[in-house]
Order: structure tokens, then C-alpha cells, then sequence
């Protein structure tokens, strides 16, 4: 369970980054911080199985945004197994924030 909620949590924050630029209209990603966040386990996900991770803004405001995401199995005939849902707010901060930047 920690493995997939890190990755419906890390892909959901990309979403994030990525809307809030869309928004601002700038050319880099803003710093977002994980506000809330809350995983469903649908389905046993088998770790020798392929995944696809899929997320989607549901709301958006000027610092944040709220994200569903879901993570899927592919199976053997390609079709896609569900395994996970998640739905999380993602906010960006500002300098001096001590997530701001945190990773360069």
C-alpha cells in the first residue's frame, strides 16, 4: 500500500504543478506540497504487472489544486485492472515556505 500511495501521491502532484503553471502562465513548475491526500485500495496490485497511473484536476484555485487519480494493473491481454483511487489537494508555496525548493 505505501508503494502505490507514494506513486498515485507523486503523480498527483506533477498534475498538480502542471495545471497551476497552465494557470499562471509560466514556464516553470511552481513548488506544491501534499495538503491532504487519501487512498482507496480497490484491488490486489501484483508488483511483476505493468501499471498505468492516470490523473485529472477536479478543481482548481490560485495556490492549489484538487487531483483524482487512479492507478490500474495491465493485464496480460492489455486490458487495464483498477487498483487504487486517490483524491488529494495539492498547494504551492512561496519562498521561505521549508518545502519551498526543497529538491534543488
Amino acid at each position: 500500500g505505501g508503494i502505490i500511495g507514494a506513486l498515485l501521491d507523486c503523480h498527483s502532484n506533477w498534475t498538480a504543478c502542471y495545471a497551476l503553471m497552465r494557470q499562471s502562465d509560466v514556464l516553470e513548475p511552481p513548488c506544491t506540497v501534499t495538503a491532504d491526500f487519501h487512498v482507496k485500495l480497490r484491488a490486489p496490485t501484483p508488483s511483476a504487472q505493468k501499471v498505468t497511473l492516470r490523473a485529472r484536476v477536479v478543481e482548481m484555485k490560485t495556490d492549489r489544486a484538487k487531483i483524482e487519480a487512479e492507478l490500474f494493473t495491465v493485464q496480460p491481454d492489455g486490458s487495464e485492472k483498477l487498483c487504487a483511487t486517490c483524491s488529494g489537494t495539492f498547494v504551492a508555496v512561496k519562498e521561505g515556505h521549508p518545502a519551498y525548493h526543497r529538491w534543488g
